[in-house]
């Protein structure tokens, strides 16, 4: 190599340097370049994968979706029962509009369609327990307007029931030797402010109410008690006395306030007309205080506190109260024994009596413990809650209940120690709870002369003048005269008076003119001067709304 030529080729290696520098430094920002426009990689993620179940490729092969049958197993929404209930009431009060009419078979229609939808849903619906209560509600309402309709209520006769338990206390039952280590158990583990004691006389009564027989009574007892339980508690404890008492009500009357006796003792508490009057239960045409579930309680209280201060011994004070302190006196002076049981063995009370204390026991021990006879949840009647007026004058218990839009039998249930349809001036009668302001609005529109026989009318839609005055069997310018309005028709809602036994012959000067009330006051229910007297109808029960509409069993007769 010549030196001319090593010298060029020392001079282009820095060239060449510096050039492949600069290429390295240009690559690199366009690399950086678009970086900058790329989103960052993300670090990498472990997945954990597990393959599926193998199944075997015969098993669905018959098998097809079936969407229907899934959506219709589905458990109904709640709002179904408000749903049902809410169209049953539609029915129920289009029913009472067809009643107020007359129109019997329309208004029936009506009250079998709103029966019917709570009867008929389904059994797997969410609180159930709230559409069986409203159902109870209404065929007891349907069945008042049955009595009333049909001319039940009309009648002026007091009926009396028969006390469910009155033919078992002449009775004795057998026993079931499982019974006594189950009982010994319960009685341990119970708590009572009353005695309670297992011997073979209890044990023979929880086994008859264990029964089909006795059960049904046992239940229909428990039942009906829900309707005073509350009032009766708190009287019981007002009068110091155990709360377990309130299972002598149910042997004497089965809860019944108009229980009758073959010895002519009456109410829940079955008082004699004497004993009666030793506890301020006046009797009078009228009325009897002793049928009043109220004042009967708190003198049936006053009168078991006593016989225990005079006995000492609530099984004695028990068995006085059935056959007189008279009698336990004299059987103790006859055998020297103040003890129920050996009174009971040595045969000196009556047969009655003798049975009398085991069953209060054995209904006692049952209901104490509920889990074990069954008898836990049992539907029970709703308590009765209701509003007090004083009338000032004689009044028509009718008259009452068309102000407060209630069937006349439902306003006679709540007062059973009036014995007429007529409550006495003075007398403090009950009306349904939240219905006392618009009763007595209503009273006020009827001259006070009159409120022993008239009545009060609301206006219901299509009601015209004529046809009111032929539902009351009496001329329009009688109503018309009364109310002081003879040229403008009535309107829905206006409450009318109704002068029953008033003669549209007669001058309309005759009788005294009031101002007709707009829509003051809820419907009223019609008048019952036109209606025929016939024997009632059975109560409807759920299981034969079931089967055959509105019938049921007749009342007990009395004794």
């Amino acid at each position: 190599m010549t030196a001319s030529h090593r010298h060029s080729v020392l001079i282009s290696l820095p060239i060449l340097s510096i050039a492949v520098l600069l290429t390295s430094c240009a690559s690199n920002r366009t690399q950086a370049l678009k970086l900058s426009f790329l989103p960052s990689t993300p670090l990498p993620i472990e997945v954990a994968y597990d393959p599926p179940p193998q199944l075997e490729s015969y098993l669905f092969n018959r098998e097809s979706p079936n969407l229907i049958d899934r959506t219709l197993t589905q458990p109904p929404r709640p709002m179904e029962v408000d749903a049902r209930i809410a169209r049953a009431e539609d029915h129920f009060e289009a029913g009472k509009r067809l009643y107020q009419k007359e129109d019997m078979a329309g208004a029936r229609t009506e009250f079998d369609l709103a029966v019917g939808l709570l009867v008929s849903a389904p059994e797997n619906l969410p609180d159930r327990s709230r559409l069986e209560r409203k159902l109870d509600q209404l065929v007891d309402t349907i069945y008042r307007y049955d009595l009333e309709g049909l001319g039940a209520a009309g009648q002026q006769e007091v009926v009396y029931d028969k006390s469910p338990l009155a033919g078992i206390l002449d009775m004795t039952f057998p026993t079931d030797p499982n019974l006594r280590p189950k009982v010994k158990e319960e009685l341990d583990a119970t708590v009572s402010q009353l005695p309670l004691e297992e011997n073979d006389a209890v044990l023979g009564y929880i086994h008859y109410f264990s029964s089909t027989r006795g059960r049904k009574i046992l239940i229909a007892g428990l039942r009906r008690a829900g309707r005073y339980r509350p009032l009766i508690q708190r009287v019981l404890d007002e009068e110091g006395v155990p709360q377990e008492l309130i299972y002598l009500a149910q042997v004497e009357s089965g809860f019944l306030p108009r229980a009758r006796s073959s010895k002519k003792a009456v109410g829940m508490w079955q008082f004699v007309q004497f004993r009666g009057h030793e506890y301020g239960l006046n009797q009078s045409p009228t009325t009897d205080d002793r049928l009043d579930p109220e004042q009967a309680t708190r003198a049936a209280a006053r009168h078991l506190r006593d016989l225990y201060a005079s006995f000492g011994d609530w099984y004695l004070a028990m068995a006085a109260y059935n056959c007189g302190p008279g009698c336990v006196d004299r059987a103790v002076q006859r055998t020297g024994f103040a003890d129920f049981w050996a009174l009971r063995d040595h045969k000196v009370l009556p047969k009655e009596t003798d049975n009398y204390v085991p069953v209060i026991l054995a209904i006692t021990i049952m209901a104490k413990n509920p889990k074990d006879y069954d008898l836990e949840n049992l539907d029970q009647d709703l308590p009765m809650e209701y509003d007090s007026i004083t009338v000032d004058v004689p009044t028509s218990l009718g008259l009452i209940a068309d102000a407060a839009d209630r069937p006349l039998p439902e306003i006679q249930e709540l007062n059973p120690a009036v014995l007429k349809q007529v409550a006495p001036a003075g007398y403090s009668v009950r009306v349904p709870k939240g219905a006392s302001p618009t009763v007595l609005a209503a009273l006020e529109t009827v001259p006070s002369t009159h409120r022993a026989n008239w009545r009060v009318h609301r206006v219901t839609p299509g009601e015209t003048l004529a046809t009111i005055s032929r539902h009351f069997a009496m001329s329009p310018a009688a109503i018309a005269a009364v109310n002081r309005n003879t040229v403008e028709p009535p309107e829905t809602g206006d409450l009318l008076v109704i002068p029953s036994g008033y003669s549209g012959a007669r001058s309309s000067a005759a009788a005294p003119s009031v101002s007709p009330h707009r829509k003051t006051a809820h419907r009223a229910v019609a008048s019952q001067q036109s209606r025929p007297a016939v024997a009632p109808p059975h109560k409807a029960t759920l299981a034969t709304y079931r089967t055959a509409g509105l019938t049921a069993k007749r009342r007990p007769a009395a004794n």
